[in-house]
């Protein structure tokens, strides 16, 4: 037993010391290079607690860069060079995105899809949409149908296009990915996808790999202790490569089948094969991530990445942020269909933003063709809905320093949606619509 009650933070805040969530690093950066073995994770745990004791630069309240630098050379000392490195190179991008944040760097990114946004930029001011006060006077003036129909005809355009593009090199095509991160829309495009191409007589076939889950005690945890699901090394990457090759060479496979409510996944339970002239459509978090299917040739395979690229400044003066988009639209869309409660999304979005800036955004650049799943009209629909809860939880978080990245979130949400008009009358949103997919009442989930 360790008798460390605290460890100080970066930010100067004092904080419980808690021995998990250093096993739950090792742990992660263990799962990251494939080992899954928790109860060395542990035993490795008490050997950094026990170096922090011997280290006499180190006081009764260790900060944190002494716990990481103590984790890493237990792991090299140990024998584990590879989990080590990978613990290393989470730790310099969790450095880098801090230095990024406090310098505000204006630095263009590869994984930042310009020409898609520039795009989108030039039809939102089209369309007197790229700031909330532009669109609070269309909303004024009686125009929030006409609002839908523009984003919704926008958003049909770009999934008619994709299509098109699809169709062109249907003679080579195996696989179909529809990839992008949490609550970016991928279910109901891949459903009006297959649609669309159902139509000009193309044949589809569904991978649901949520079936390739790793049982729930073998997934990593984040710093909170909560199991990480956004991780692709949450998914048996062998296993889906194993059987994309296979049913991309016309063999049968069968599917294994998780089992969510006990978190076990079942082996064998489901035969697919691929008919001639079918193509496979997946729709996954990680369809871009390379691991996902590095064993299909690139020209067997078409890659789609979604999210809400809205371009519109909000009460700030800065550009509304997509991940804030998606983070309203998930908790929505637990609400209706999971019946889970808004604040533990809020509380829960750190490390799916964290996977997300690891496991999806660095390979955007891979993808075939991009779509925005983006609603101006969105946010006026969610403000009626959300903005209290997002007041509520500013002042709640304030002063609390394990909840820094809910308080930044619920501040800025609820500065950005009580300036805006809100909407509570959802008649003129269509029910193939994909804010229906968050808000309810689609054709398609119910």
């Amino acid at each position: 037993m360790h008798d460390f009650e605290n460890v100080l933070k970066r930010s100067g805040a004092i904080v419980p010391f808690k021995a998990e969530r250093i096993s739950n690093a090792i742990y992660r950066a263990a799962v990251a290079v494939g080992g899954r073995d928790k109860e060395l994770a542990e035993s490795l745990t008490e050997k950094v607690i026990e170096y922090l004791h011997k280290n006499e630069k180190v006081t009764s309240t260790p900060d944190i860069e002494q716990v990481q630098d103590a984790i890493e050379k237990v792991l090299i000392e140990n024998g584990h060079a590879k989990v080590s490195k990978a613990f290393i190179l989470y730790r310099e991008e969790r450095n880098k995105k801090r230095q990024t944040e406090v310098q505000h760097s204006s630095r263009s990114s590869a994984s930042i899809p310009w020409r898609k946004i520039w795009h989108g930029l030039d039809w939102a001011v089209k369309y007197n949409l790229n700031t909330y006060s532009s669109m609070n006077r269309r909303i004024q003036e009686g125009e929030f149908p006409i609002i839908v129909h523009e984003s919704e005809k926008a958003y049909e355009n770009d999934l008619e296009t994709v299509s098109e593009e699809i169709i062109s090199k249907a003679n080579e095509l195996k696989v179909v990915l529809v990839s992008g991160p949490s609550a970016s829309g991928k279910t109901t495009t891949t459903l009006k996808l297959e649609q669309k191409l159902k139509a000009k007589g193309y044949k589809f076939k569904a991978l649901e790999v949520d079936h390739y889950f790793f049982d729930l005690e073998l997934h990593p945890k984040d710093e909170f202790g909560d199991y990480d699901f956004e991780t692709p090394q949450a998914l048996d990457l062998d296993l889906i490569n194993d059987h994309l090759d296979k049913l991309c060479k016309g063999q049968e496979v069968k599917i294994p089948y998780y089992d969510f409510k006990n978190g076990k996944r079942h082996l064998n339970r489901t035969p697919i094969q691929l008919e001639e002239n079918e193509i496979l459509l997946i729709d996954s978090l990680h369809g871009l991530f390379p691991k996902f299917s590095e064993g299909i040739s690139v020209d067997h395979k078409f890659r789609i990445y979604i999210e809400p690229l809205i371009q519109m400044k909000g009460p700030d003066d800065e550009y509304v942020q997509w991940t804030d988009i998606r983070l309203m639209r998930r908790m929505l869309r637990d609400a209706v269909h999971r019946a889970y409660n808004p604040k533990q999304t809020l509380e829960h979005w750190h490390y799916v933003r964290s996977s997300e800036l690891r496991n999806i955004m660095p390979y955007i650049g891979n993808a075939d063709y991009i779509v925005s799943s983006a609603m101006p009209y969105e946010l006026a629909l969610y403000g009626p809905k959300l903005q209290s809860h997002f007041a509520e939880w500013a002042k709640e978080y304030k002063n609390d320093p394990l909840r820094e990245d809910a308080y930044m979130r619920a501040n800025r949400i609820n500065e950005l949606l009580s300036a805006i008009v809100g909407i509570t009358d959802e008649s003129s949103v269509p029910k193939d619509s994909v804010l229906r997919e968050f808000i309810g009442g689609s054709i398609y989930t119910g």
